[in-house]
């Protein structure tokens, strides 16, 4: 590929002043520019996320995992065992109870 020359260049400034006009132009080549290190430091950052990365997974693989620990044995305790949440049926059944309350509050309001 033949390198550009001193009136190839020329053309080509001419070209670019032509569609972008000579007002834009400084504010073209400074938002280029900002987008070009914008762009380098992204390239930047994604690289020193994959060295991170890797220097981690080779350390991982050197280091020997720890032996395993048996726990020891714990009897259950004695409690009875409720349940965390209640289920379906209990839910169903308070929000009833709550509905006839609030019914029975309005009902006497409107008397």
């Amino acid at each position: 590929m033949p390198s550009l020359g001193p009136t190839e260049l020329i053309i080509i400034g001419l070209i670019v002043i032509l569609l972008f006009g000579a007002k834009k132009l400084p504010d073209t080549a400074r938002a280029l520019g900002q987008s070009l290190r914008l762009f380098k430091k992204e390239t930047k950052k994604m690289n020193e996320e994959d060295e991170d990365t890797t220097v981690v997974q080779a350390q991982a693989q050197t280091v020997p995992p720890p032996p395993a620990q048996i726990p020891p044995t714990v009897p259950p305790a004695a409690s009875p065992v409720t349940p965390a949440t209640p289920s379906v049926e209990d839910r169903l059944r308070l929000l009833e109870e709550e509905n006839a309350k609030l019914r029975a509050s309005q009902a006497d309001k409107q008397n």
